[in-house]
């Protein structure tokens, strides 16, 4: 446990200054190069008897059609009643937002869709994946073996690399105005300004105004829309090279502590991963959970032999800086929540109260 902690705080040291300067790249997508959703429905054969039950309809008609494909076709429904080898399932696929070119590979996440209990040992037959719209065209083909990241959820699995690409997936053409979108987690006036003042510092072109040689004048590529929207207008004298004035966009240098973004706390309930981004504080109060009891005290109280301090297993103080105006730290409560064993699911819930009754001072993203 102690290697492990060792490994992810030398990892944190590692990624800090990269963190610290980041590009445009990093922080926005261009509008159009989305993520793109590829779907189907498929059969899995080789199931050791955890598959739907081949007396459904549901089931039997599509193994029936697979069977009369092979040259094998069943007299009856009936007889594929007894088949528990094979499962109806859902297929999903994820294109990101750089797209994708024909032969590209990607994992392709497996569902079952009926009664069947278990995925293990199966295998996809190779099926077309088709757009999130039903009229989509195919895009791209996918079989393979099925495994279970986690073996407790044994209706959900991935193939690796299980989804081949038929076809170019790509976003439209970036033309001679395109607009950005800022991520979520970085949106505010504030940090669209700074992005836009970054991109003409880096990007933007200088003029000479004719009526006077001395005077420089610099043309604004990039203009703020909205806390979340950059328009970029490629200025004529670079729209020959268009590739080339994107690129240097998207590579404009950024310091995201100059962003001024708020305190953020990111939750992910599934996983149990809790992330703070900033000194986050919390207003005096008191939280209580099942057994346990937190106390914040503005200001700390001081012990007398009148009055001692005592330290009990299910309690933890959590002081402030020192003075009476000042909040707890954030990370003070859940130091002392770790103290008393704590479980990840109850902290998540806890600071979900705090949230909830204003006593947390940042913005709450359940992830």
């Amino acid at each position: 446990m102690l290697r492990r902690a060792f490994f992810i705080l030398t990892l944190i040291a590692l990624i800090a200054p990269a963190a610290f300067a980041s590009k445009v790249a990093d922080l926005t997508r261009i509008k159009g190069q989305g993520e793109f959703k590829l779907r189907g429905l498929g059969l899995v054969v080789g199931l050791q008897g955890t598959g739907d039950a081949g007396k459904e309809p549901i089931l039997a008609r599509p193994l029936a059609k697979l069977l009369e494909n092979e040259g094998n076709a069943p007299g009856r429904l009936e007889e594929l009643s007894a088949a528990k080898a094979v499962a109806v399932v859902w297929v999903d696929v994820t294109i990101p937002e750089i797209g994708g070119r024909s032969d590209d590979r990607f994992d392709a996440y497996i569902s079952t869709v009926y009664s069947a209990t278990s995925l293990k040992g199966g295998r996809l037959i190779l099926i077309p994946l088709r757009g999130p719209l039903i009229s989509s065209p195919v895009y791209a083909m996918a079989n393979g073996a099925i495994e279970l990241p986690d073996p407790s959820i044994t209706t959900s699995g991935k193939i690796r690399g299980g989804a081949q690409l038929v076809r170019d997936v790509m976003g439209p053409e970036v033309g001679d105005v395109f607009e950005l979108y800022i991520h979520p987690y970085y949106s505010g006036w504030t940090a669209a300004q700074k992005i836009a003042t970054a991109i003409n510092s880096e990007a933007s072109p200088e003029s000479t105004l004719q009526a006077d040689p001395s005077v420089r004048q610099t043309t604004s590529a990039a203009t703020v829309l909205d806390e979340r929207t950059i328009r970029v207008e490629i200025p004529e004298a670079e729209r020959s090279a268009r590739s080339g004035f994107i690129a240097a966009v998207m590579a404009t240098p950024i310091r995201v502590a100059d962003l001024d973004l708020p305190a953020q706390v990111i939750v992910n309930p599934r996983s149990g991963v809790i992330v703070i981004t900033g000194d986050v504080e919390i207003s005096p109060g008191l939280v209580t959970h099942k057994d346990l009891v937190i106390n914040t005290t503005t200001p700390p109280p001081v012990a007398s032999a009148l009055n001692p301090l005592t330290e009990t297993t299910r309690f933890a103080t959590v002081a402030t800086r020192g003075r009476q105006s000042d909040n707890a730290r954030l990370a003070d409560l859940m130091a002392a929540m770790k103290q008393i064993d704590v479980t990840v699911t109850d902290q998540i819930e806890i600071l979900q109260m705090l949230y909830k009754t204003g006593r947390l001072h940042a913005k709450f993203i359940v992830d």
